[in-house]
């Protein structure tokens, strides 16, 4: 069984679609909408016949699922959803209407509820403890280099919301040096695509000499899924309710770092995971602490088969 994915070409949200198709068991294939000038500039929900404002999105024969996200991709899912006679389900609140949609997955911090509405308190993500197994055997000698415990350092960056310049990732490096002494910990920190050129040489020159690595990398060089299987802890920075969501999947105690900005949704996704004790914020003091792995997206994933009769 098939699913197709429609949002706005980011990793973020590839990623919650991706998860959720596959927990769901179902295969995919994901269709990026590409928005025509000038309605690049006005917000889809005031879009008058939405699909001739994106590139045209061709749905394969044997799809039986629209799964759409965000704003965007959800009117733009909606729209083939209706045209190709398939359910749609949307993640993330739509901002119209919400009978459009079969089944909509949001977050307690969307606030939003209705009958057709499921929540959850992370967002959707193909981690599962199978990728971690494997992940673990491909990168704990590369990660770990003694029998100290590993730090995982996850940094995001500048995203409307929050800021990530190089004043603050002195403020974080200094943190982040204190933290690892003060633990006795060795520790890698890998970058994210949205993570600004400055910063980052400013974190490789503080924190490079203190033993900290930074790794990047792609495809299948990239240490990220690695460094989650790895850590006996995980450090990552509060723009990424996604970065964040896949931390707490694992058995690793997470600390959110702290940046300039505030956004009200995020607050409140960090304090859900505050509340259930999967994460904290973190200072140089903390210590470890006990947790278990939080992941509603399996949960999800079967009600959703269940109400669509998939």
């Amino acid at each position: 069984m098939k699913a197709t994915i429609i949002a706005e070409d980011f990793a973020g949200m590839r990623a919650q679609g991706a998860g959720l198709a596959e927990k769901a068991g179902m295969d995919w294939d994901f269709q990026p909408v590409l928005i025509r000038k000038p309605w690049n500039h006005i917000p889809a929900r005031y879009w008058p016949s939405p699909l001739k404002r994106i590139a045209p999105i061709t749905i394969a024969p044997d799809t039986k699922l629209i799964i759409s996200i965000g704003g965007t991709g959800g009117i733009a899912g909606a729209a083939v959803a209706k045209r190709e006679g398939l359910p749609v389900v949307q993640l993330q609140n739509p901002r119209t209407d919400l009978t459009k949609f079969n089944l909509i997955v949001a977050n307690s911090h969307d606030g939003i509820n209705g009958p057709n509405v499921l929540i959850s308190r992370n967002a959707l993500h193909p981690v599962t403890p199978q990728k971690l197994d494997y992940a673990r055997a491909l990168w704990a000698d590369r990660l770990k280099r003694d029998e100290r415990p590993l730090l995982a350092i996850l940094v995001g960056g500048t995203n409307g919301r929050f800021s990530l310049g190089a004043a603050e990732a002195v403020k974080m490096a200094e943190g982040l040096i204190a933290f690892v002494n003060r633990n006795g910990m060795q520790a890698v920190l890998t970058p994210s695509r949205r993570t600004d050129p400055a910063a980052l040489a400013v974190l490789k020159e503080k924190l490079v000499p203190a033993g900290i690595r930074i790794l990047e990398g792609q495809g299948d060089n990239n240490p990220y899924l690695g460094m989650l299987a790895c850590a006996d802890m995980i450090a990552v920075t509060t723009d990424s309710v996604s970065m964040i969501s896949e931390a707490a999947a694992t058995t690793a105690p997470v600390m959110v770092l702290p940046l300039p900005g505030k956004s009200a949704r995020i607050g409140r996704f960090v304090q859900t995971l505050e509340e259930a004790g999967r994460v904290r914020i973190f200072n140089p003091t903390l210590t470890s602490w006990s947790v278990q792995p939080l992941d509603d997206t399996p949960t999800v994933a079967r009600e959703m088969r269940r109400r669509l009769k998939l």
